[in-house]
């Protein structure tokens, strides 16, 4: 269910970030993502980062997937800048999101730097809440419960990540795994729960077809060429149902 915030509810830019805040911990992805980087810190660990440095990437980085990709790369040897343009090229998936979620709470007098904090929590899990929640929230509120949302999602994942960097001695290499592969079954379950319209549901089946076939190709952007195609085939089918 959808939580409804009135204007007196939320009187001050503080009340909406620490309602946020409190928000959190109730919301089932936010326990997803935190077994998620679970893994993310037993993987670190395997891969021989150091603690401080497995924390910092979960929030710079702010992206699970992200940093598999930067534990792989450099745990395999590469150099940092063919890591940084492989965590570069995943990070391009995001920048729908961004484009989406930010109009939804700028106002005509909002300022680029209020904008800079919610554009780095974009992520999936913050995306999926985001255009669940803040449409129905007072647009002058919805940056700061928009940070207070990211705020407690990136300090929980940090936290799962040094409890799964602690733990990875205990933790068998298949649960972490295991782990890992929550966060992408639970974010589609969720989108397939907030589609309505014929093409929401489109692209989402789309994007099932497409996806294995992009990865046959090898190009490490196997998610990004099937996404793009996924949305664009259903926005073409949109575009031809209205007439347009």
């Amino acid at each position: 269910m959808t939580p409804r915030f009135t204007e007196t509810e939320l009187p001050s830019n503080r009340v909406a970030y620490w309602c946020a805040l409190r928000h959190v911990p109730g919301l089932i992805l936010s326990w997803v993502l935190f077994a998620t980087y679970i893994g993310i810190g037993a993987m670190a660990h395997d891969l021989n980062f150091s603690l401080g440095w497995a924390v910092a990437s979960t929030l710079i980085i702010w992206a699970s997937p992200a940093q598999v990709v930067l534990l792989s790369t450099l745990g395999a040897g590469a150099s940092p800048l063919q890591a940084a343009i492989a965590v570069s090229l995943s990070g391009v998936r995001l920048l729908p999101m961004v484009v989406s979620v930010l109009p939804v709470m700028r106002q005509r007098d909002t300022r680029l730097r209020e904008l800079v904090l919610p554009a780095h929590f974009t992520a999936v899990t913050f995306w999926v809440e985001s255009q669940r929640i803040l449409p129905s929230l007072p647009r002058a509120r919805r940056i700061a419960f928009a940070n207070g949302l990211g705020t407690g999602l990136c300090l929980g994942a940090s936290l799962a990540t040094g409890i799964g960097y602690l733990l990875a001695v205990h933790l068998p290499a298949l649960l972490a795994s295991g782990v890992l592969f929550l966060a992408p079954i639970t974010f589609l379950l969720t989108i397939s729960r907030n589609s309505q319209r014929f093409t929401e549901w489109l692209a989402i089946v789309l994007g099932l077809v497409f996806a294995p076939l992009a990865a046959r190709l090898n190009t490490g952007v196997d998610l990004l060429i099937g996404g793009v195609a996924a949305g664009t085939i259903a926005y073409a089918v949109q575009r031809v149902r209205r007439g347009v």
